[in-house]
């Protein structure tokens, strides 16, 4: 019979045997992957051994290629020129986002992601034709949610623009600034402008308060492209099949509303609304205790913490956000789960903070990554390759399966 030692390792042990860091290691016992328990004597917790080593062997190198295992956010899927991820921050063609954010627009990220310096996208008189078919599709969807209404929108306006099927790297740009500003339109149900995109957001959703644009625009420029994550490479994948950029956005739209991706800016907005009239600490004690997982925090790819989220969480803070959301709750939740907070919380409580309507988090999250969206269909699109994936097949062998149900007796 194996004695308490052989069956439990320390966190100190468990993190170096899978060569990761204690928050990480934290983040595999809230999802499940391995059980900790207090140890008799001491206030710290210890993790079953077998746990870890069996994780361990999943994560091993197999005789299969990478490219055909589950996620593993270490794997480059494809070269790009557009953007990838440090633990500093996203670096958008060399440009750290948290330093961009702290002086720049959306405009200007999205000029610098697309690579265009022979034409200005924005211009002012570069804004989108809306047709009668258009206007009849916003109206009447007036009161969906943004992302359902711009999807229904956009899906008649290729049909509108003579140029959205350009192969001109410029005229690309041209036509995706017509699609920002047509989908910060449809969103806020406005029509087309020309004035800065975090101006008129601010002043449809929070025209009382003062710090309502310069925190949009932090907000919009942190989120405008974060590589390959499922919204934007559901997006390249569209434009591989020679879809014209309006179409992509669309799948982009789409894959982003899932909860696990921009939805979990919803979520998390839930958690900030339940803790305005609660104590932090009982509460995070009490969802602990009951296995819950809180929407906003942790990382697939993050292991020191989002410093997208630290920048906007910092930057409200200056603004005068209560300090029980952008210092109390992450502080808390980090110390009882080792999950560090992430861009969706922050996002949460800017919404709280400038009182924007409900559902504004994703509409936020969709205004901004459609930038990111529009630069790498471009680019597929120049590259003119077909994206398709192979899968690993793991269902029953060829001959050891009749068709067909059994008959019956």
């Amino acid at each position: 019979m194996k004695n308490s030692e052989e069956l439990y390792l320390s966190a100190r042990e468990a993190a170096a045997e899978l060569a990761i860091s204690p928050a990480t290691l934290y983040a595999y016992v809230s999802r499940g992957l391995i059980r900790s328990e207090p140890t008799p004597d001491s206030r710290k917790n210890r993790y079953r051994a077998e746990d870890v080593r069996g994780l361990k062997e999943r994560r091993a190198p197999s005789p299969e290629p990478r490219g055909l295992r589950s996620f593993d956010a270490d794997l480059p899927v494809m070269d790009t020129e557009i953007a990838t991820i440090t633990e500093e921050g996203a670096i958008y063609r060399g440009v750290n986002c948290v330093d961009l954010a702290e002086r720049d627009t959306l405009e200007h990220a999205a000029t610098l992601l697309w690579d265009v310096s022979g034409v200005d996208p924005f211009a002012s008189d570069n804004c989108p034709h809306v047709s009668g078919e258009m206007r009849a599709i916003a109206e009447a969807a007036r009161r969906a949610a943004p992302i359902d209404r711009a999807i229904a929108v956009l899906a008649l306006a290729a049909s509108a623009d003579p140029r959205a099927f350009t192969r001109a790297a410029d005229g690309r740009a041209m036509v995706g600034a017509r699609i920002v500003r047509l989908l910060v339109a449809t969103m806020l149900n406005a029509e087309p402008s020309a004035e800065p995109l975090h101006q008129q957001i601010a002043l449809a959703w929070a025209p009382d308060n003062k710090h309502a644009a310069d925190l949009i625009r932090r907000a919009l420029v942190l989120l405008a492209e974060h590589e390959l994550n499922a919204s934007t490479f559901t997006a390249r994948c569209a434009a591989s099949t020679g879809l014209n950029l309006y179409d992509a956005v669309i799948a982009g739209l789409a894959a982003l509303k899932g909860p696990k991706h921009g939805g979990a800016g919803v979520l998390a907005s839930q958690l900030v609304k339940t803790l305005v009239d609660r104590d932090v600490e009982p509460m995070v004690r009490e969802r602990v205790a009951l296995g819950e997982h809180f929407a906003g925090f942790g990382h697939g790819v993050y292991k020191r913490g989002d410093p997208r989220a630290q920048s906007l969480l910092n930057a409200l803070a200056r603004a005068g956000a209560p300090r029980k959301f952008t210092r109390e709750v992450p502080e808390r939740i980090a110390e009882a789960t080792g999950e560090l907070v992430n861009i969706d919380y922050a996002l949460a409580v800017l919404v709280h903070a400038l009182r924007l309507p409900s559902g504004s988090e994703l509409a936020l999250f969709a205004m901004a990554r459609s930038v990111g969206w529009i630069a790498h269909a471009s680019e597929q699109l120049q590259h003119g390759r077909l994206i398709r994936p192979r899968a690993r097949y793991v269902g029953p062998a060829p001959g050891r399966r009749t068709t067909g149900a059994p008959p019956k007796s």
